[in-house]
């Protein structure tokens, strides 16, 4: 097991199992070091796991941030396929893009998606860190709460 699965570990956090993706696409694409992650939603096992729109409360928003981090769980899955098992070969974390379905208004969208920020940390270190956006939507597919996509570096 890589270094950066056993910190997941310490944090009480695993990667999920495998699952289809909902569309025609890949779930990762490689450009020498590298790596393009397809947007994840908050699916556990096929299912979602938390449904949006999330409304301005504190509930929602801790929900929506459980959901950003099931996100966030699925990206370290696929970006361990684009690493040939080996999560130790990522160098950084360049940028997240986090996408949360919510209703008008919405102020929240950068406290939803530090749930997935604070598994890239948790995972990498000081590597982890990262350019993100967070946006508010008003859907995303099979109507989940939250979305995140990710470009990573790999070591030379």
């Amino acid at each position: 097991m890589s270094v950066a699965e056993t910190r997941l570990k310490e944090f009480g956090l695993n990667l999920p199992p495998d699952w289809t993706p909902r569309g025609q696409f890949l779930p990762f694409r490689r450009d020498g070091k590298v790596i393009y992650l397809s947007g994840q939603i908050c699916e556990w096992d096929g299912a979602v796991t938390h449904i949006g729109p999330v409304a301005d409360t504190e509930d929602d928003i801790a929900l929506a941030q459980k959901a950003a981090q099931i996100c966030a769980l699925n990206l370290l899955y696929r970006l361990r396929q684009a690493c040939d098992g080996d999560l130790d070969c990522v160098a950084s974390v360049l940028r997240l893009g986090g996408f949360v379905n919510c209703v008008a208004g919405f102020g929240a969208t950068p406290q939803v998606i530090n749930g997935a920020t604070e598994v890239f940390v948790a995972c990498f270190g000081e590597n982890g860190w990262h350019a993100r956006t967070a946006v508010g939507v008003s859907g995303l597919p099979g109507n989940a709460a939250v979305e995140v996509d990710a470009i990573v570096r790999l070591r030379d």
